[in-house]
């Protein structure tokens, strides 16, 4: 794919290497100089990313393909924000423990924005900003965590393949079959590529 203006799904989503500064986790927490890694880039660490019509969920045939295409039976929407959603403060503070789950993680924004950070072939976070019309989806095994950005709200839909599991397995979980899966697909060198080393 090529990137750059072209890319219509940078307008959505957006993602950089983070500083490592502990100041307001819904800060963007951007290097000096800025850092900004490419969708592209993001496809190598398994996550994909779409940019659809949020106005028009409910009738866009484009998100219809997807759901069909890669399974997702199950939907529904959560709203984050401290009127919302019940218990905010501690849920907010889990949602940014560093964890992984066994099954694919599937959020479309349709309102609001929030931040979703991975790691890197060398265990460095990313920061992925996604705004009202984004969709990404973390594979199975992948470490990371969400939070709010400084406007406070997202409303996200979350799909699923079957009945929905949301179990988060903070890290250290490598001896989960979900995670080994991740390294093997994600991680490891796939000849001529960078060195990964991914017990780094």
């Amino acid at each position: 794919m090529t990137m750059g203006a072209a890319d219509k799904r940078e307008e959505v989503i957006q993602a950089w290497y983070m500083d490592d500064s502990d100041e307001d986790q819904r800060l963007p927490h951007h290097r000096e100089p800025k850092e900004y890694v490419s969708l592209d880039k993001l496809t190598e660490l398994g996550v994909l990313s779409w940019r659809l019509d949020a106005d028009n969920y409910e009738n866009d045939e484009e998100l219809k393909k997807i759901r069909e295409e890669r399974g997702y039976s199950y939907m529904d929407f959560c709203e984050v924000c401290p009127e919302k959603l019940p218990n905010y403060e501690e849920k907010i503070k889990n949602f940014f423990e560093e964890h992984l789950h066994t099954d694919e993680e599937i959020r479309y924004c349709v309102a609001g924005s929030g931040y979703f950070d991975v790691r890197d072939h060398n265990d460095k976070w990313i920061r992925v900003w996604v705004k009202k019309g984004g969709m990404i989806v973390l594979p199975a095994g992948i470490y990371h965590r969400f939070t709010l950005d400084t406007d406070n709200y997202i409303k996200a839909m979350r799909l699923f393949v079957g009945d929905p599991i949301w179990t988060p397995y903070n890290r250290p979980h490598d001896h989960l079959p979900a995670r080994k899966e991740y390294i093997e697909n994600f991680l490891q060198e796939k000849g001529g590529g960078q060195a990964v080393d991914a017990a780094a």
